[in-house]
């Protein structure tokens, strides 16, 4: 999912304009394939190289949240820092918290800082799409996605996490959940999906182009027992020269709410999707 050009002489424009037109097919075909629509590429500067991780934002402007913000549609927050207050102010790591945003179906939430305290983070009900969305110091979760449809589609494009010491992302719904051009560093997992849940579904993970930064532990857990799938492809670890990060974990999942068995780690070509060529270590 990259594309650069280069010029030369007189014929040279026609035919460098044939192989941007190439390459930007390739990226927006690859897009497609990971859920995203050409709708959602306009306009939003989609299309920029892989292999380099944007910087992270600067805060234009703090807005504290006592309240849990509902989002249906579009939210767009300007890049401005969201923190909890009151209720959501107290910086614990309780499963029960309220979230900062709560998404309906189908909603997008596009160009948010997450500071600190964040309390539970996005919590997604539907196909959802977190664009441009960073945490500074990821509270319980930075999301959760819980739909409930196999149909469901569950799109992180760009951003960034940080300081996560358990889980970037819960995945305790049905669907497909896809990040593509995330960051992230100092972390527990970037997905799990549910290993305890009182409600189980097959879950599809999607995990592409993205930059991880140690200490962390583990990108991706799977359930085996219920089917899921974990395809990694162009993942950049910074700084791992032990290889101790996990890049995708198989579990025995349950819906009895214990602890799950852990089955085995690193790729079979059914539950972990990837080849030692898709990691590489910088």
């Amino acid at each position: 999912m990259s594309s650069e050009t280069q010029p030369t002489q007189p014929v040279a424009p026609r035919a460098r304009h044939r192989r941007r037109l190439t390459r930007r097919r390739a990226v927006v075909g690859g897009l497609a394939a990971l859920g995203l629509t050409g709708a959602a590429l306009v306009g939003s500067g989609m299309l920029a190289p892989a292999g380099a991780a944007s910087a992270w934002p600067e805060a234009k402007g703090s807005k504290p949240v006592a309240k849990t913000i509902e989002v249906s549609g579009t939210y767009d927050g300007k890049l401005q820092r969201f923190h909890g207050t009151g209720a959501l102010g107290d910086g614990g790591q309780g499963e029960g918290q309220a979230p900062m945003f709560t998404l309906k179906d189908g909603a997008v939430l596009k160009n948010v800082v997450i500071g600190s305290p964040a309390a539970d983070g996005v919590h997604c009900l539907g196909s959802c799409t977190l664009q441009n969305v960073w945490w500074e110091d990821v509270g319980e979760d930075a999301a959760s996605f819980k739909g409930k449809s196999a149909s469901s589609v569950y799109t992180v494009y760009g951003g960034g996490a940080r300081k996560a010491s358990d889980k970037v992302f819960q995945f305790n719904g049905a669907g497909k959940l896809v990040i593509t051009k995330f960051q992230l560093s100092d972390f527990g997992k970037l997905v799990r999906s549910c290993g305890n849940c009182s409600t189980q579904y097959k879950r599809t993970i999607i995990v592409s182009d993205v930059d991880v930064t140690v200490p962390g532990k583990q990108l991706v857990g799977v359930n085996a027992n219920y089917g899921d799938t974990a395809s990694l492809r162009d993942i950049r670890v910074h700084g791992d020269a032990k290889r101790k990060i996990q890049p995708c974990v198989r579990y025995e999942g349950n819906n009895k709410g214990k602890e799950p068995r852990t089955l085995g780690s690193g790729p079979d070509g059914t539950h972990c999707r990837y080849a030692a060529s898709d990691i590489t270590h910088q």
